[in-house]
């Protein structure tokens, strides 16, 4: 079967257009207030399956990471090739213009440069210049006792400040336990964690390394490590956005 189908086409279609109709004042709001915010559903349960079944086939990915082998925790993950997917491609490519300007204004709240443009495809090629040329997009995959460390999906100097996950099994259904977890240093205080479950077929909107959190003398720097809880049953897949490639 192809990497690229028509129903694949059609289903990003209606994500797209989700997409155009989500309130992102209030996801803004939300991020700004926990560091994550989800979107409306994008997946029906049954795209949702359709997506996660991608992960056993093999040649759509161009490496295996088994976490417990590298200390990362306990489960597996695939990073995709270029040559992604119709569904993933375009959630990807959907999701940039809304979250765009959200990273931009960050920007501007912490005095930094927003060196990203209004196309997707630019960004990218300015990281490949930069040496992060390999893609970043995965599927991954829990089972029992499976768990992800905490950690920031950082690969080199060209960075986004948001990315998202897709959740493709039902919590507390198709599994128990795996909920998203986001730890945030605080400016002098201690630091505070955040468990969300993913829903099926919505989007998580999360901080990649850092986000302003307003202190006493303006804006700080919040950073932040985001992970999964211990799986206590069942099978959990999602599916990782990431809006820089690595190096």
């Amino acid at each position: 079967m192809p990497a690229h189908t028509a129903p694949d086409r059609a289903v990003a279609t209606n994500a797209d257009a989700t997409l155009a109709d989500a309130d992102w004042s209030s996801i803004a709001a939300e991020l700004d207030a926990y560091g994550c915010a989800p979107t409306p559903r994008l997946l029906t349960p049954e795209q949702c399956g359709d997506v996660a079944a991608l992960y056993d086939r093999p040649e759509l990915f161009r490496t295996t990471v088994d976490m417990a082998r590298h200390r990362f925790g306990s489960g597996q993950y695939r990073y995709f090739t270029h040559d992604l997917p119709d569904i993933v491609a375009t959630l990807r490519r959907a999701l940039w213009p809304h979250l765009l300007p959200i990273a931009r204004d960050w920007a501007e709240r912490l005095g930094r440069p927003a060196p990203w443009p209004d196309e997707l495809e630019e960004w990218l090629e300015r990281c490949h210049a930069a040496g992060q040329a390999r893609s970043a997009q995965i599927l991954l995959r829990y089972g029992p006792g499976d768990w992800n460390a905490l950690h920031r999906d950082v690969f080199g100097d060209m960075l986004f400040p948001l990315q998202a996950v897709i959740g493709l099994d039902a919590h507390g259904a198709d599994y128990t336990g795996g909920e998203f977890l986001l730890v945030e240093q605080r400016p002098r205080a201690q630091s505070r964690g955040t468990a969300t479950p993913l829903p099926q077929g919505h989007a998580l909107i999360f901080t990649t390394r850092d986000r302003p959190v307003r202190s006493a003398r303006g804006w700080s720097i919040g950073p932040v490590r985001h992970g999964v809880s211990t799986v206590r049953s069942g099978r959990r897949h999602a599916l990782g956005l990431v809006f820089h490639d690595a190096a």
